[in-house]
């Protein structure tokens, strides 16, 4: 099995006439991912990588059923678009698009409240369920099917995390990054969730970074809630105070959301820490037998 995406999901990729949206399109469709339209006001009745394009997503749905949307739309107008995949009832929405003003995602968040949607994003690699479904812009030749999932507040280290665990043949139930803004959809705690829940998951990778106190929840739902093995890393152990890395919600403040603290809460936790990066995959072919 798998979670959130996979063989049934029908993508709409709203934005596809851009640059980005056509590229990434295309690397979706040669994995095998069922991308069923795209989307871009004013461009109806064009073709793209052989994709149908309409001018809003509630066509996609009632003419191809799409049930997922990836978005490339740019930051000023990705609000909108989010709110109008939710609208034409989407269920999944993968969001791309990296800058979103904090203002607009607070009122994404408060719209979803009380719905069924499940949001990615945004400023994240999106989700891959390997051999199904890519809907993102990670590449997918490194993704092994098999039974760990991973979650991710950083696309580069999933990648590496990912690579690591198919050399070690560890291959993946399904890979996501949930984005490393303030404001995000989906988060640590709903995919544990997910993973916990799903019968073929048997192990979970949960890679997180400086910054916020997610992580710390994270691990105090791994106490009480999580069955299965947890091995986790934490990015930014050498990152100095008061400075952002990378992430616009990578930052310390004071003595919260430091490494070190995170690394002793998820120890805490039950979950195994690797804090040398290049020693990941090794730990995980001991942890997960």
């Amino acid at each position: 099995m798998s979670i959130f995406v996979n063989n049934d999901t029908r993508v709409v990729v709203q934005g596809i006439t851009g640059r980005e949206g056509q590229f990434h399109a295309a690397q979706c469709i040669s994995y095998g991912t069922n991308v069923v339209a795209g989307s871009t006001p004013g461009k109806g009745g064009q073709e793209i990588e052989g994709v149908p394009v309409v001018n809003t997503v509630q066509e996609a749905v009632s003419e191809y059923s799409a049930n997922c949307s990836l978005i490339f739309v740019p930051p000023p107008f990705a609000a909108d678009a989010i709110l109008e995949a939710v609208d034409a009832g989407i269920k999944t929405i993968v969001t791309i698009t990296e800058g979103i003003p904090v203002m607009d995602m607070l009122k994404v968040k408060n719209y979803l409240q009380g719905t069924d949607v499940v949001l990615i994003g945004p400023n994240c690699p999106g989700i891959i369920t390997p051999g199904e479904a890519k809907v993102g812009i990670m590449p997918g030749a490194i993704h092994q099917r098999g039974k760990i999932g991973v979650i991710s507040r950083s696309g580069t280290l999933t990648y590496e995390v990912v690579y690591q665990l198919t050399q070690q043949g560890i291959g993946q139930s399904t890979c996501l990054g949930i984005g490393g803004d303030p404001v995000t959809g989906v988060n640590y705690l709903d995919c544990l969730h997910a993973f916990e829940n799903d019968p073929e998951t048997r192990g979970i990778v949960m890679v997180g970074e400086i910054g916020g106190d997610a992580e710390e929840k994270a691990a105090e739902y791994v106490h009480t809630k999580v069955s299965k093995p947890v091995v986790g890393f934490i990015a930014g152990l050498t990152a100095p105070p008061g400075k952002r890395m990378g992430h616009a919600g990578a930052i310390i403040s004071g003595g919260s959301g430091t490494a070190q603290a995170k690394i002793e809460a998820m120890r805490k936790g039950g979950i195994e820490v690797c804090e040398d990066l290049g020693s990941f995959g090794d730990m995980c072919s001991q942890v997960f037998v």
